[in-house]
C-alpha cells in the first residue's frame, strides 16, 4: 500500500514596523496563514518581531533569529557563503552517514519544519541568509502567492500568465549550486551554469510572451462581440464571496471553495431569471494585500472585464474586521489599469455574520452599499432588482422600421434591445423598443448598412 508523503511543515514570521499596529499585524499573518493551508502546508509556528523596516540582511535580530532556528533544527548563524573544502575521504564518511541516517530514522524524532514563510517580500540574500541560518527552504509572501496561482491555473491563458509571473519572480533568486560550479562545455561554453539558466529563463519569458499574445488577442476579440451587452463584473478582495454569488446571481456551477485564489480564471454567465436585453455577470479574480506587480500585470485580459464592465461590483466580506483595508487594496489595483471610472456600488456580503450593532454601523458608514448574504435568496434577488434598474436608468426608447427585405435582423434586435411594441404597415415590421443608446445606434447602423 502507498503511503502518501507527510504535510509539509511550516513557520510564519511577521515583521511589525511602526505603520502596522498589532490588529493588522494578527490579520495580516492569519491571511498568510490561510495562504500556506491553500498551498498544502500546515503551519505549526508563528513568531514576530518589531523593526524599524524590513531591509536588514537577517530581518530579523539575533534573538529572535535564535528562537527561529530551534525551531527548525537550524544554527541561528549564517556563517561563511564559501562551500567548504573537504578531502575525498571526508567527503565519503559524510555521504555515508547521511545514507545510514536515512536508511534509520530514530522512531520518537519529532519533524521540524521544512518551511519558513514570511510574510514581507524578500530580497535574494535575505532568503539566502534566512536559509542557512536556520536549514529550512524560506518563501516570502510574493512566493506563496505566485505558487499559489501556479497550481490553480487551469485555462491556457491563465497557464501561461501564471508561468511568466512565476519566471519572473524565479530569475533574480536563482543562484550558482555549489556542486555544480565552473564554465560550460559545448554550446553556451563560457557561461557558467547560472548564466545559462538565466538565458534559458529570458528564452522562455521571450516564447511565452509571443503565446499570451496570440491567447489575448482571441480574448479580446470575444471580449469586443460583447462590447454593447450590459455587462457586471464582480471584483473584490479573494475569499469575499465573489463565486457564491455569481453562483446566485447566474445560477451557474461555478467552483465555490473556501480557499484563497480558489479560482483564476475569469466566468462570465447570464444573469437569471434572463432579461432582454440580457445582463452579463462576470466574476474575476481575486484580490489581496502584496499582490505582485507581474501577477497584475500577467493577468491583463481577466481584469480587463472590470475596465470594460458598464457597472463594477465591489464585494466585501462585512463580517471581516479589515474589511476596509482589504476594500482599498481592490481600489488599488483597479487604479492601477484605469478601471477605477467605471461606475461601481459597494455590496456588503455575509452580513447574516453580523449582529444588529455592526449593521447598524456599516450601514452608517456606507449608506448607499447594497447589505447582502449571498445564501439569502430575498438578498440576491433584491441586488438583480438593483442591477435591473442601474441600466434601465441609462436606457432609452425608441422606434425602428425593420423592411420585410431584412426579416433576417429581427434577431439581432430581440438580442440588443427589449421590444415593447410591434406592429406591421405596408413598410414592414414598426418596433418599439428600448435600450441602451449606444446599441440602439448599432441597430440602426446595420438596418441602413443591409
Amino acid at each position: 500500500m502507498e503511503t502518501k508523503p507527510p504535510i509539509p511543515l511550516a513557520v510564519l514570521v511577521g515583521i511589525q514596523t511602526p505603520d502596522v499596529d498589532d490588529v493588522a499585524l494578527a490579520a495580516s499573518l492569519e491571511e498568510l496563514g490561510r495562504l500556506v493551508k491553500t498551498l498544502g502546508y500546515e503551519v505549526v509556528g508563528m513568531l514576530s518581531q518589531r523593526r524599524e523596516g524590513t531591509g536588514a540582511g537577517l530581518l530579523l535580530g539575533s534573538g529572535k533569529l535564535a528562537e527561529l532556528a530551534a525551531l527548525t533544527g537550524g544554527t541561528g548563524v549564517v556563517g561563511s557563503m564559501a562551500p567548504l573544502s573537504k578531502s575525498k575521504a571526508r567527503q565519503r564518511f559524510e555521504s555515508a552517514a547521511e545514507t545510514a541516517n536515512r536508511a534509520e530514522p530514530e522512531p520518537d524524532a519529532v519533524r521540524k519544519p521544512e518551511f519558513v514563510i514570511v510574510d514581507h517580500e524578500l530580497s535574494p540574500s535575505q532568503i539566502r541568509n534566512l536559509e542557512r541560518a536556520t536549514g529550512a527552504q524560506v518563501l516570502d509572501r510574493t512566493g506563496v502567492i505566485v505558487e499559489i496561482f501556479h497550481r490553480h491555473a487551469n485555462t491556457r491563458e491563465a497557464k501561461l500568465q501564471v508561468e511568466m509571473a512565476r519566471l519572473k519572480y524565479v530569475a533574480p533568486r536563482m543562484r550558482e549550486s555549489s556542486a555544480v560550479g565552473g564554465r560550460q562545455q559545448g554550446p553556451g561554453a563560457g557561461e557558467s551554469a547560472l548564466a545559462l539558466d538565466r538565458r534559458k529563463v529570458r528564452d522562455r519569458l521571450s516564447e511565452l510572451k509571443d503565446q499570451l499574445e496570440a491567447v489575448q488577442r482571441d480574448s479580446d476579440q470575444r471580449r469586443s462581440a460583447r462590447r454593447d451587452q450590459l455587462r457586471v463584473a464582480l471584483v473584490g478582495y479573494t475569499n469575499a464571496g465573489k463565486s457564491s454569488l455569481m453562483r446566485a446571481l447566474t445560477g451557474s456551477q461555478v467552483l465555490v471553495e473556501d480557499k484563497l485564489f480558489a479560482t483564476l480564471d475569469t466566468t462570465v454567465r447570464t444573469l437569471q431569471p434572463e432579461t432582454r436585453p440580457r445582463v452579463l455577470v462576470s466574476d474575476t479574480v481575486g484580490f489581496i494585500k502584496q499582490l505582485p506587480h507581474d501577477l497584475v500585470a500577467s493577468f491583463r485580459s481577466t481584469l480587463a472585464e472590470a475596465l470594460e464592465a458598464s457597472l463594477l461590483l465591489f464585494v466585501v466580506d462585512a463580517s471581516d474586521p479589515t474589511y476596509e483595508a482589504q476594500l482599498e487594496v481592490s481600489h488599488s489595483v483597479l487604479r492601477e489599469i484605469g478601471a477605477d471610472v467605471v461606475p461601481s456600488r459597494l455590496v456588503l456580503n455575509k452580513i447574516d455574520r453580523v449582529d444588529a450593532a455592526g449593521r447598524a454601523a456599516l450601514m452608517a458608514k456606507h449608506p448607499d452599499a447594497i447589505l447582502l448574504s449571498a445564501h439569502a435568496p430575498e438578498d440576491v434577488s433584491a441586488l438583480r432588482d438593483t442591477i435591473i434598474g442601474f441600466f434601465e436608468a441609462a436606457m432609452v426608447e425608441d422606434v425602428l422600421v425593420l423592411p420585410y427585405a431584412k426579416l433576417g435582423l429581427i434577431g439581432e434586435v430581440y438580442e440588443s434591445a427589449r421590444v415593447l411594441s410591434e406592429e406591421h404597415d405596408e413598410t414592414g415590421r414598426v418596433l418599439k423598443v428600448r435600450g441602451l443608446p449606444a446599441a440602439i445606434t448599432r441597430l440602426r447602423r446595420s438596418l441602413a448598412a443591409r
